[in-house]
């Protein structure tokens, strides 16, 4: 009798955080599908051997999708985080008709065509109380209908041994038998959160808008001379806008206490705080370096992903920076993918 190994796709795979952690767990990922061709680069050179196709999945077929993966031979596991923009709390177009919102049918499409053995998929919270909720009813029910197991929960990735507060929506489910999730691996009582200190004081200072010569992708964005004085008068270690005098401070921040992150600095002794888009820009959340006066690196971003420092990102400042704040951290996604191998050798 042969023992069955286990093979991946990815939907929306991106830069690859979560394909790399479940090739991590010992997950053979064969194909990977996107539609921002600018990350193929990035995803095929750091995830040898898995093919990156660029392809909107609503004319993905699923005889395409399992074409080549010898599931006679093989559990299937159906992977991906689903454009989470229109179901964020932070997004504020909430608009009727959005297409990405409809990404996570599509998503149920492939199920059904596909029939995998095990699924995992990543979102927002907003997609199980907020603007998906119905759309994520109709999912699970639908998983009902095709005989999955499942569980969904919203989770913190700082629980399982990430440097970020990420709280994130995730499903698993099975066709096989009953699943649950995995035990949290740090917190209280467990191992210690993992800090910012712990994660990238090993890198090199920078000054804005320089980019190290021995460290890929350990570059920052350059600042105004006006933000650099801001960033002079932020305190180190957590400092925010509020230490600013009211001559450096944003007319727009004036008697305003919101968005009280932006032009904020990390703590080294923490986790970090949730990683976006735009994680390089202290305009944009608290993304100042704990003691340096610039935001931080996107290598530094990349560590707090959870990328090894090996893997690198072939594009612009901007684009490398919106890769990394959309991944699923890979330790993360690492977890899952051995909790799935636990499950069926259980």
């Amino acid at each position: 009798m042969i023992k069955k190994g286990f093979v991946a796709v990815d939907l929306f795979c991106g830069a690859g955080g979560l394909t790399r952690g479940l090739l991590d767990a010992g997950i053979k990922v064969k194909k990977g599908y996107d539609i921002d061709l600018k990350v193929k680069d990035t995803y095929e050179r750091n995830n040898e051997g898995v093919k990156f196709y660029y392809q909107d999945i609503s004319s993905l077929k699923g005889e395409e999708v399992i074409k080549g993966l010898n599931l006679k031979n093989n559990f299937f596991i159906l992977a991906g985080c689903a454009p989470c923009q229109p179901f964020s709390r932070i997004n504020k177009q909430k608009l009727k008709y959005d297409k990405r919102k409809i990404s996570i049918l599509e998503f149920l499409r492939l199920i059904k065509e596909t029939k995998p053995d095990f699924i995992l998929m990543e979102n927002v919270p907003g997609l199980e109380k907020g603007e998906g909720k119905e759309i994520f009813e109709k999912f699970k029910k639908n998983l009902e209908k095709e005989s999955y197991f499942y569980k969904t929960k919203v989770v913190n990735v700082k629980d399982y041994g990430v440097p970020q507060k990420r709280r994130r929506l995730i499903l698993i489910a099975s066709n096989k038998k009953e699943i649950k999730f995995p035990d949290p691996t740090h917190g209280k009582g467990k191992k210690r959160y993992l800090t910012v200190r712990d994660t990238i004081s090993k890198y090199p200072n920078l000054k804005p808008g320089k980019k190290d010569k021995n460290v890929f992708n350990h570059e920052c964005r350059n600042l105004s001379e006006l933000n650099k004085k801001r960033m002079k008068f932020i305190k180190k270690d957590g400092g925010s806008r509020t230490n600013l005098p009211k001559e450096f401070t944003l007319k727009c921040h004036i008697g305003h206490n919101g968005h009280g992150d932006v032009y904020g600095r990390m703590k080294w002794g923490e986790v970090s705080p949730t990683l976006t888009c735009k994680c390089t820009s202290i305009s944009n959340g608290r993304f100042g370096h704990p003691s340096q006066d610039r935001g931080i690196s996107v290598r530094e971003a990349a560590a707090i992903q959870t990328f090894p420092d090996k893997y690198a990102f072939y594009g612009s400042l901007t684009d490398s920076t919106k890769w990394v704040g959309n991944a699923v951290p890979v330790k993360f996604t690492k977890i899952f993918g051995e909790y799935f191998i636990n499950l069926v050798n259980s």
